[in-house]
């Protein structure tokens, strides 16, 4: 029974457009978890449970486990094939913990997901100094180095940043707030110096751009072609990420005032943006000669039953595909680079740009700089270019 729901589930993927490497890579991890179930003798209620997920990850010690897990238990819940999806971790966490992730949520008014990361950080540097028998109060810059070096090895160079800056945070609050270590050793978790410089975002040149759109306008016949074609739209002249993209609904567009409202961004702030009229055509075009009927509001959906809404891997494999057509060898985020590329070229500000790209952090479009050459001179030399 389990065998044949998780082979839906890979079948289903499959007609949702994911990316054959995307695939193969769940398809193992699905498979090896099924073994492990059956070597097991786990029963189909537990097979979803964090005891079991934690239990296969000793073995397979992969970042992508609990993620490949959680959509694949979701889905299968969705479809009445499970009672219960394996819900969010929660890291039962010692009282001053606690009382830090309430202070912390309180103050940042944060998303669950974040404080999820958290507390995963937290509970994992508690397990840390309970296993080295440290006490909390006479912890050493060396020791939380050596958990730092231990936690960290599996995740990429972001996420090791990111996770850094969450065990900052705690030991700021240890120092400041309660008093209970001697001295503030927030400033003294840094990463390894990296020596290599940053790599310049890549974006398309004026000729290539419009290779890519005369192209594909001549080509508009079928589902797949149409929803396409408005998707790069919405990635060049909007410059939305392919998850912005792929949770846009029916309600945020807005024909009349030819505007967007983007609900869901990464640095949780609502945007409305004006749509240029060849966006609105397009985005026409698929809905009247694409979209299949469904009971979902998203704008973009699969085009095989049941019609669910697409996920952002759907969103930039087809992106990425009509883009190597033409032998553009690039990705989605391309089009969104070039969006940024447009904003400073027409004058707009770093800060407006930040605004329109959705940045979390001003550094993010600073680095923009990197290829906007005569604006790099302009800024760092006080040129008038």
């Amino acid at each position: 029974m389990l065998e044949q729901a998780i082979g839906d589930y890979l079948e289903w993927m499959r007609a949702s457009g994911y990316a054959e490497s995307g695939l193969k890579a769940y398809e193992k991890i699905l498979k090896r978890f099924l073994w492990f179930v059956r070597e097991k003798g786990i029963a189909l209620d537990d097979v979803f449970t964090w005891d079991t997920v934690r239990a296969f990850q000793g073995r397979n010690p992969s970042t992508e486990v609990q993620r490949v897990l959680k959509k694949c238990a979701r889905y299968l819940f969705e479809h009445k094939r499970i009672t219960r999806p394996l819900k969010r971790q929660y890291y039962k966490l010692p009282a001053l913990y606690e009382q830090y992730v309430a202070y912390y949520e309180k103050a940042h008014q944060v998303p669950s997901g974040k404080m999820i990361s958290i507390q995963r950080v937290l509970s994992a540097f508690n397990e840390y100094l309970e296993d080295s028998k440290i006490t909390l109060s006479r912890i050493r810059i060396e020791q939380i180095d050596a958990f730092l070096a231990e936690f960290t090895k599996p995740f990429k160079q972001s996420t090791c940043r990111l996770y850094r800056s969450y065990l900052r945070g705690f030991l700021r609050y240890l120092y400041h707030q309660k008093r209970i270590l001697r001295r503030d050793l927030a400033p003294l978790v840094v990463g390894a110096p990296q020596f290599a410089k940053a790599i310049p975002p890549k974006f398309l040149r004026p000729e290539e751009v419009s290779r890519l759109f005369c192209k594909m306008s001549q080509h508009l016949s079928s589902q797949r072609e149409l929803r396409t074609y408005a998707m790069l739209h919405l990635a060049y002249f909007l410059g939305l990420r392919p998850r912005e993209i792929s949770m846009i609904t029916l309600d945020d567009i807005s024909f009349t005032r030819g505007e967007l409202s983007i609900t869901h961004r990464k640095n949780t702030t609502p945007l409305t943006l004006p749509l240029p009229d060849e966006t609105l055509k397009a985005i026409s075009a698929y809905l009247i000669g694409g979209r299949p009927k469904s009971e979902y509001r998203n704008l973009f959906l699969a085009l095989k039953a049941p019609f669910i809404p697409v996920t952002p891997a759907t969103v930039s494999y087809w992106i990425s595909t009509s883009m190597r057509a033409l032998n553009l060898p690039s990705t989605a985020y391309w089009l969104r680079h070039t969006y940024a590329q447009n904003l400073l070229e027409s004058g707009r500000s770093l800060y407006e740009t930040k605004e329109m790209m959705g940045h979390t952090s001003i550094e993010s479009t600073r680095k923009y700089l990197h290829v906007h050459l005569h604006l790099m001179r302009k800024v760092l030399f006080d040129e008038k270019v």
